[in-house]
């Protein structure tokens, strides 16, 4: 087993982080910091912004606005871009991306800035922005966020080796202190917080180590712009440890869409006509039950959780019904060559459900009751945008090779268990 014990550097974090990022000056002909307008990202821009500043080198700065954001958030934007104007590339990115949407069936996805849906849009397009969908040679209105960000690494890079600097500290996550303990990924000259992603590109994140007390120590003593967003947020009661600014519609992040309507209720106003389905979760994303398939969840009585599954899938749309027939289709069948060849279990042991590693018709109910639309629950990653149809196509065919419930098979919503 590998050493998961931390190392201390005997440095503080604020010292650690200012000689990473000069490092990283140093080493990169190219920078660009992935810019969110949170208090991690924001920490990270001030603490590059110096050492820019020391340099006089001009560095690019990305923020993906998914316009139905608070305006407490872009105002932040627009004034750390307006501190920085003589050290950055301005790279406000406002396009039709398409992202999550946890908080309806009917639109399990949404694409923010839609053409088609102009009228309704929360604000209008912000000045500077890049708007025109030809900007970027490899975009594709409703590309996904997760397939735009390695593209656009790829373009600003120009063959050039470069570094994408990244806001995630490992504190607040288990993914994300994944991600810089794999030893599976290669680093750039041996740092463990480099991560490439391409040959000429790396993640760098020089403030993987600080706490959400450091952020907030470091606000403190340095006096520097930070979101206003957080004092409203701790009035309304939210600790500093819970509280995040990103657009609150995927299936963790919805939890906190009920302090739109508290802190900006103007705004709220225009997301619930424009996010289909945003007010129910504001309403219930804090409830346990089966409402958002949060904790304890239950099934019909009488009813197994297989056929809770069935059921489930009879209510939705038919496009999403079949979308997640599919994702279940898949997830059995891997389990059909892996010492389940006839069926699942209904429901797995306590220790062995908790740790996910026996499947069940339980935890397929409740990837089904969260939404989770890309099935991550079942252990699945995001299907990219463009290769959507193809894999339809083939799914169909495949479902009807496999020895599947007839619920899942084509049409399986005429059949029975």
């Amino acid at each position: 087993m590998s050493d998961v014990r931390k190392k201390m550097l005997g440095i503080d974090v604020l010292t650690a982080a200012r000689q990473r990022t000069a490092w990283i000056f140093d080493t990169f002909p190219r920078i660009c910091v992935s810019f969110s307008g949170g208090k991690d990202s924001s920490v990270m821009l001030h603490i590059t912004m110096e050492e820019a500043r020391k340099r006089n080198r001009k560095v690019g700065v990305l923020f993906i606005d998914w316009e139905a954001q608070y305006k407490l958030t872009i105002d932040h934007v627009r004034d750390m871009y307006d501190t920085y104007e003589d050290l950055i590339e301005p790279l406000w990115v406002a396009l039709p991306l398409r992202t999550d949407n946890a908080v309806s069936q009917f639109e399990p996805e949404w694409m923010c800035w839609d053409p088609d849906r102009k009228d309704d849009w929360v604000r209008d397009l912000p000045e500077g922005a890049i708007t025109d969908e030809t900007y970027f040679p490899f975009f594709r209105r409703g590309m996904e966020f997760e397939e735009f960000v390695p593209l656009f690494g790829k373009w600003y890079a120009q063959g050039e080796l470069t570094a994408c600097l990244v806001g995630i500290r490992t504190d607040e996550s288990l993914n994300r202190w994944r991600t810089l303990k794999s030893t599976l990924k290669v680093r750039k000259d041996g740092k463990q917080w480099t991560t490439q992603v391409s040959p000429d590109v790396f993640n760098c994140y020089p403030i993987y180590d600080w706490r959400t007390q450091d952020i907030w120590a470091y606000n403190g003593k340095e006096g520097k712009p930070y979101n206003r967003l957080y004092d409203r947020m701790y009035q309304a009661g939210v600790g500093i440890n819970q509280q995040r600014i990103c657009e609150p519609y995927g299936s963790e992040q919805r939890k906190g869409l009920w302090l739109f309507q508290v802190i900006e209720p103007d705004t709220w106003a225009r997301v619930v006509a424009r996010v289909n389905g945003a007010n129910q979760g504001a309403l219930y994303a804090k409830e346990n039950g089966n409402i958002l398939g949060k904790l304890r969840i239950t099934r019909p009585e009488g009813k197994t959780w297989k056929d809770f599954v069935q059921l489930l899938l009879t209510t939705m749309p038919p496009t999403l019904a079949e979308h997640y027939r599919n994702k279940i289709s898949v997830y059995l069948r891997w389990y059909q060559t892996r010492g389940f060849p006839s069926d699942i279990p209904d429901e797995a042991p306590g220790d062995l459900a908790a740790s996910y590693q026996t499947p069940s018709w339980r935890r397929v109910c409740k990837s089904l009751l969260r939404h989770d639309y890309w099935c991550r629950g079942l252990d699945f990653s995001q299907t990219k945008s463009h290769v959507l149809d193809k894999y339809r196509s083939r799914m169909a065919k495949r479902r009807g090779e496999w020895d599947l419930p007839g619920f899942l098979t084509v049409g399986g919503d005429k059949k029975n268990v």
